[in-house]
């Protein structure tokens, strides 16, 4: 059987067919611990169910030596750098944990970061108590002391900082993947990583060339696109940042407005909790904006009386105790 390597178009039906997979097999396990557990306990724990759930589909099949659905469908092959053999177990388990594990680990750190730069204690005064074993919990606790040895003036350099790293990962991915438009291989950082790329097994092609040129030219207008959009985030970084810090502003005095509610202050049914930044669903219910959003993610509907609408039409309520 003669092998080369697979190209741009065959890899991006690939990845398209194992995401519908993964989405399929995340939203089961969201479902199934939702009924299970409730919908606090899920808006709690949804990235660690997701994590899990990546974690499993990978493990039984790039871990265990197995073609994932994907690259059976459109008959490909995982190969080290050597293009003669398969991968070993160590690079393996090294893309799964690139793959599923470390973008988890630092978006956690990044936002338990954020929120001890920007609200310190404030933030951890509301919301629930994680066991002692979390990673969350972990991590709060590492940034309290961490962040603690800053200054005031430090912390405050620090948190347009944070932005900038949220930013370049996006802007990473980014560049990462018009390079694989030109180059034909790694199209997920992780596979680079771990040094595993694609052969496929039905040989070259007639129109292989004019696959790889199209794709070529879409690599060059995608580079193009980024640096446009790279001089536009630097132009407008500083709207970006005055509104950051209305919002913290905000944040800091809506609190006192709730507290003056008296004991009757209403209280959020997603995370049983006192309402914070109330938002109101198009069928008129309130909840936390946090807890809404978090659950529109994955059902856009009212988790009272189930109207569906889209995202969008949440109203965020101002100056609403």
């Amino acid at each position: 059987m003669s092998l080369a390597p697979a190209n741009q178009s065959q890899l991006i039906r690939s990845i398209q067919k194992d995401e519908y997979y993964q989405t399929f097999l995340r939203n089961n396990a969201n479902e199934a611990f939702q009924t299970l557990a409730g919908s606090k306990r899920w808006l709690d724990w949804r990235k660690e169910i997701e994590l899990l759930s990546d974690i499993a589909y990978y493990g039984l099949t790039t871990f265990s030596g197995y073609q994932t659905l994907g690259e059976e469908y459109v008959n490909i092959v995982q190969v080290d750098p050597t293009k003669r053999r398969v991968p070993s177990r160590a690079r393996r388990g090294l893309f799964v944990l690139c793959h599923a594990y470390f973008p988890y680990l630092v978006d956690k750190v990044l936002v338990c970061l954020e929120n001890e730069l920007e609200c310190g204690q404030e933030r951890h005064s509301g919301g629930g108590q994680r066991p002692w074993w979390s990673l969350e919990l972990w991590l709060r606790r590492w940034m309290q002391r961490a962040v603690g040895l800053l200054s005031e003036p430090q912390r405050r350099a620090c948190v347009p900082a944070v932005f900038v790293v949220h930013q370049g990962l996006t802007l990473l991915h980014r560049l990462h993947a018009t390079l694989f438009y030109i180059s034909g291989s790694f199209y997920h950082l992780s596979k680079r990583a771990a040094g595993i790329s694609y052969l496929r097994a039905m040989g070259l092609s007639s129109d292989d060339g004019t696959i790889r040129s199209s794709y070529r030219l879409l690599g060059a207008l995608s580079l193009l696109q980024l640096l446009v959009t790279v001089c536009l985030q630097l132009n407008s970084f500083r709207q970006k940042q005055r509104a950051r810090q209305e919002w913290k502003l905000y944040r800091s005095l809506s609190p006192q407005r709730t507290h003056r509610s008296g004991p009757r202050a209403a209280s959020c049914i997603l995370c049983l909790e006192e309402r914070r930044h109330s938002t109101s669903t198009p069928c008129g219910h309130l909840f936390c904006w946090e807890c809404i959003t978090e659950w529109c993610n994955t059902k856009a509907e009212c988790p009272l009386c189930r109207e569906k609408f889209q995202p969008h039409r949440l109203v965020y309520l101002r100056n609403y105790s």
